[in-house]
């Protein structure tokens, strides 16, 4: 039991972590930076990922860890990074907390089986817990955020989808190290092009870079596989649910972000959405694969796009360095 509640607490902080990160980046990192930011957000966690796996792609592997680096880190990160920026840090929060639902539709239009009736209700109930949520007058929600948003989860679905497909046989922690590497490369070179030099950095801004690069990617992924590891990925998807919540909560009390009924309310629909759209386990009928999200995109629940996943494309094996 001990051993347990190490791991449930292990693996919760990576939840907390991607939900106090939409405060950071939102308070102290530079908003006209948004290449720079995902750039240093990926490229040194990746590395920092690529130590501690040892593994490098091989064979179809390598353009794989381009595509889904693409997707799930380079252009995911820049839209998140807008998001952060342009809306205040619970509205962000709320509209991202729909990704495991997002990712239930784009799973099931691209590659999957046809969702159950409450796999659909879910997601129903959810996208209307979102819109309830930012209904009405609010200071600081704006169209250009909340199209970041919904650009970041559908973009980080599709590439959620494609991984499901092609994640037979693969490390998943040495798979997120090369995605996040992969993302990161592309990045540099794009960010020097379009905004000039890295933006001057004072000490806050410093720790808030230190934040999102080491704690909110590196160790947070790392702590997210290590607890689908070792607990069941229902235990995982619950644990998930505490990124919106911490969002919420850090942009309510410390930037004053409004929440009243109506904000709870929705909020409250978004997470009933999730649980009841969560794919329930399917039956033991062969060995099941480990249980990975993909978390790149910080998701809020396990992936729906995981249940998904053809028997195919089984060459994903990496050689260890």
């Amino acid at each position: 039991m001990e051993a347990n509640t190490r791991w449930v607490l292990l693996t919760a902080l990576a939840p907390v972590a991607w939900g106090a990160n939409y405060w950071v980046t939102h308070a102290h990192l530079p908003a006209d930076h948004p290449l720079w930011g995902a750039a240093l957000r990926a490229l040194p966690a990746g590395l920092l990922l690529l130590a501690l796996a040892r593994r490098r792609p091989h064979g179809a592997w390598w353009w794989r860890s381009a595509l889904l680096g693409l997707l799930n880190t380079a252009v995911f990160f820049v839209l998140l990074y807008l998001a952060s920026q342009l809306l205040p840090t619970s509205a962000a929060a709320t509209v991202m907390a729909a990704s495991p639902l997002t990712m239930l539709l784009t799973a099931w239009a691209l590659a999957g089986p046809r969702p159950r009736r409450a796999h659909l209700a879910g997601a129903v109930v959810g996208l209307a817990g979102v819109a309830l949520a930012l209904a009405g007058p609010g200071e600081g929600i704006g169209w250009a955020g909340l199209a970041a948003s919904a650009a970041a989860m559908l973009v980080s679905s599709v590439g959620y989808v494609l991984a499901a497909r092609w994640r037979e046989g693969a490390d998943p922690l040495a798979a997120t190290a090369w995605q996040l590497t992969a993302g990161g490369l592309v990045l540099l070179p794009l960010a020097a092009a379009v905004e000039g030099p890295p933006p001057p950095v004072d000490a806050p801004t410093l720790l808030a870079f230190g934040y999102t690069t080491v704690i909110a990617t590196a160790l947070a992924f790392a702590c997210w596989f290590a607890g689908l590891r070792h607990l069941p990925a229902g235990t995982v998807g619950l644990l998930g649910l505490l990124n919106p919540l911490t969002g919420v909560l850090l942009g309510t009390a410390l930037d004053g972000d409004a929440f009243g009924p109506r904000q709870g309310a929705g909020l409250a629909l978004v997470v009933a959405g999730i649980l009841l759209g969560r794919p329930r386990a399917e039956p033991a009928v062969r060995p099941a694969a480990e249980p990975v999200a993909e978390p790149v995109a910080e998701p809020v629940a396990e992936s729906a796009a995981g249940r998904a996943r053809p028997a195919a494309d089984r060459d994903l094996d990496l050689k260890s360095t």
